[in-house]
């Protein structure tokens, strides 16, 4: 498959660049989880990371069944849109003139939410061909497909134009690719001064080695978590230099403990979640870093 070429950018073939990215690709090609979709059509901000805040856990005693089930769902996505919130806030000052790029982006949720919140421009990249067009299609659906855009393109390599960045995110997709190499393209991508901003589950490098449930959550998703000192080393080496650093641990167990209750949306891995945090081995940080 090809990919159409961007304004200004040049022109890929094939996204992927490895056996492990092809199946990254393959999986989020067949993904249809109800724990993504179901959320997402409340109001069609389709998220792929966590919750953070209090939950509200009176919807656990609503006693008719299919009214609980609503419920629980929507407050899930209550916690999933505050979280897309929280990132977005931290992306600095930005006007209707600036862009913005979303790195692994998903079904869109994030970029919608960085415009509406803004006025800014997006591009969204994803290594899923089946994502990226129901991303696009979701922002034609908008009316706003002129200003937020997906692209099935690879971020580590996403030939979108150098320095035309005021900001750049990845939320909860960091855990797919090497370090170095990603953040080396967001360096390029954004201006001097531009801010990058990351919300990841990593492990705790005081803890020792990946736990055993931070393995369990690789084999899950079919991904491979970072320690938390990584994240720093590669950003020095890549000219991000950080600002702000954020653990929202505690404020990620609400979620995890309400997911847990929702029998129509589990998945099999939130005790294993919720344990990872408990026991110190697994965190949930933000980080925010400014391009120099």
């Amino acid at each position: 498959m090809t990919t159409a070429p961007h304004a200004g950018a040049r022109t890929l073939s094939v996204p992927t660049q490895s056996t492990y990215q092809t199946r990254v690709a393959d999986y989020w090609n067949a993904e249809e989880n109800p724990v993504n979709l179901e959320l997402g059509k409340l109001d069609d901000l389709y998220h792929h990371h966590y919750g953070i805040g209090e939950a509200d856990r009176s919807v656990l005693e609503e006693p008719d069944p299919v009214r609980r089930r609503e419920r629980i769902t929507a407050e899930l996505h209550r916690l999933e849109h505050a979280q897309a919130e929280f990132l977005a806030a931290r992306l600095g000052p930005l006007s209707p003139e600036d862009r913005v790029f979303d790195a692994g982006c998903g079904r869109g949720g994030g970029s919608v939410v960085a415009h509406l919140r803004h006025g800014c421009q997006a591009d969204g990249v994803t290594i899923s061909e089946k994502q990226a067009e129901f991303a696009n299609a979701q922002a034609r659906k908008r009316g706003i497909d002129d200003r937020v855009r997906y692209h099935h393109r690879n971020m580590l390599d996403t030939g979108l134009p150098s320095g035309a960045y005021a900001a750049s995110w990845n939320n909860e997709s960091t855990m797919y690719v090497e370090l170095d190499l990603l953040f080396a393209e967001h360096a390029r991508l954004l201006r001097r001064g531009g801010r990058y901003v990351v919300i990841t589950g990593c492990y705790n490098d005081t803890y020792g080695q990946a736990s055993r449930e931070v393995s369990l959550i690789n084999a899950h998703y079919i991904c491979d978590i970072h320690p938390r000192s990584a994240y720093f080393r590669a950003m020095a080496r890549n000219r991000l230099v950080p600002v702000h650093v954020e653990d929202l641990t505690e404020a990620a167990l609400p979620y995890w403990e309400l997911r847990k209750e929702a029998d129509h949306l589990v998945t099999g891995i939130e005790d294993t979640f919720l344990t990872a945090y408990r026991n110190g081995s697994f965190q949930y940080l933000l980080i925010a870093a400014d391009r120099v």
